[in-house]
């Protein structure tokens, strides 16, 4: 059901509405409709932006604005509109309260946020809690409602009292446009803090985002090849800024939140001269801290990092390119290319000084061992079919009209999400974490709960999903945005 809030209705209250009509299949020579959603869509891609719009490189990172809960409760108004500061320029990205990323939004276990967001773009949107573990439902995290331009509604969200600490973040969730606002610029930090946490010097968000804008700082348009990919822009950031020099003291530990905010592009991290030491994956704590030469992000995942600087000078935080498969440069698309993204650069001065030892055992949440009622095989498709190229589950495409899944509160179920199609799809399953227990390509799995997947080409996982605490009715879907906005998603209703 499709919920809307209209120009009027500014108090938080829902109204029935007729329901986001349900896709026909999307096909390759017909899938400019899909981007008359936004206006956005043309025939050719503008190449060379990061030339053209000359971003500021080099400036100190700076953090969004923090805004943290008091005596129980967080309120904030969010204004979603086009206009933001962005890699040290105005330009016509889209922000929340004029920035992008908008402000951190801080709170613990047991606080209430009460959010008021505001739209001022010229195509409906909403508001996901990426990772918090709330109701999905009335003015909860529910994907289903609408708020029109011009309109404002109301969130209420109760943080459980044993909700564990972790990084977590925020973003437009309406189908239909979630891609082209969150490739816009729409997204935010959301922390739970509490609980035992680690001692260390500095404490940072990196919310890594990308881009495409010309020369008068316009998001280009975006062709029909790219939708069917995935977009990944060229111009790739870490909190709105273009390769930020991040300041260091030798010695000094610090813990880096580090947000995969891209629409579609997968992330494979690493350090010049310095192992990322992990000790969280989308918001859980690892049973130990783990050293990696190099983290894997996929759309959405987090992923909280120690790092402890060992020499002076300049350390590049880079990005290689990951294939996720797909079209490749057919019909329009981009090129592939190896180069290596610079996401930011370390910079280390000053005396060297020590810092207390990371604990031997990290203050997670223990794994569910309640037993499995019900398996279910779900199965991603996307590729060339009959008509065209579609994105669809289990063979059919999103209609939130229908309960795809129902599920008795109280279960735990154990789901092998089958990907049958020749590109990489992160799953993303909202309200409900889950463990991966297995998957195709024999990939090493953390125990921890996590709520993004990446499932390989032609491949598969398997995963443990206790639907225990919540109730209600809300989504999965693939967590490439455009794979998404194309119909790649389902409904599941926990109900009583």
């Amino acid at each position: 059901m499709d919920v809307r809030a209209t120009p009027a209705q500014s108090d938080g209250t829902t109204m029935n509405d007729r329901p986001i009509s349900r896709r026909t299949a999307i096909i390759l020579g017909a899938l400019g409709a899909a981007g008359a959603t936004t206006g956005w869509l043309a025939a050719s891609r503008v190449f060379g932006t990061v030339d053209e719009f000359r971003p500021e490189t080099d400036a100190e990172l700076h953090e969004p604005l923090v805004l943290d809960s008091d005596r129980g409760l967080l309120s904030v108004e969010l204004v979603a509109a086009a206009g933001a500061t962005l890699a040290g320029r105005t330009t016509q990205a889209l922000g929340f309260n004029g920035t992008t990323p908008g402000p951190t939004l801080r709170v613990r276990p047991g606080d209430e946020i009460a959010l008021r967001l505001t739209n001022r773009l010229q195509h409906p949107t909403n508001l996901h809690t990426h990772g918090l573990r709330v109701s999905p439902e009335g003015n909860g995290d529910n994907p289903f409602l609408r708020i029109d331009p011009g309109a404002s509604f109301d969130y209420r969200y109760r943080v459980p009292h044993d909700h564990p600490p972790g990084t977590h973040w925020y973003h437009p969730h309406h189908h239909g446009t979630v891609a082209d606002q969150v490739f816009g610029g729409l997204i935010g930090a959301l922390v739970v803090d509490g609980g035992d946490d680690l001692d260390v010097g500095r404490d940072r968000i990196l919310l890594v985002s990308d881009i495409d804008l010309d020369a008068d700082g316009r998001v280009s348009p975006v062709t029909t090849a790219d939708r069917m990919n995935g977009r990944e822009g060229e111009l790739v950031l870490v909190n709105g800024q273009h390769q930020p020099t991040i300041p260091a003291v030798p010695g000094e530990s610090q813990r880096w939140r580090i947000v995969n905010c891209c629409t579609s592009r997968v992330l494979a991290i690493d350090l010049d001269g310095h192992q990322l030491v992990q000790v969280a994956l989308d918001g859980s704590f690892l049973p130990t801290p783990l050293p990696r030469d190099q983290v894997l992000l996929a759309p959405g995942n987090r992923a909280d990092v120690v790092v402890r600087p060992a020499a002076l000078g300049r350390h590049a935080l880079t990005a290689t390119p990951v294939d996720r498969g797909g079209m490749g440069a057919m019909m329009g698309g981009r090129a592939a290319t190896d180069a290596v993204i610079t996401l930011a650069t370390m910079v280390t001065d000053g005396p060297v000084v020590t810092s207390p030892a990371l604990p031997s055992r990290l203050p997670g949440e223990s794994a569910s061992g309640a037993a499995v009622t019900r398996t279910r095989r779900i199965r991603f498709q996307g590729g060339m079919g009959a008509g065209g190229m579609a994105f669809t589950i289990d063979g059919r495409l999103f209609d939130p009209t229908r309960d795809d899944h129902t599920i008795p509160l109280g279960t735990t179920e154990e789901w092998t999400i089958v990907n049958s199609s020749p590109m990489a799809h992160p799953f993303h399953l909202h309200v409900w974490p889950f463990t991966v227990l297995a998957t195709g390509d024999g990939a090493a799995t953390t125990g921890v709960a996590q709520d993004v997947v990446l499932v390989p080409a032609r491949s598969w996982v398997r995963l443990r999903i206790p639907f225990t605490d919540i109730a209600g009715r809300t989504v999965f879907h693939c967590h490439v945005l455009d794979h998404e906005d194309a119909g790649m998603m389902a409904t599941v209703n926990v109900h009583r």
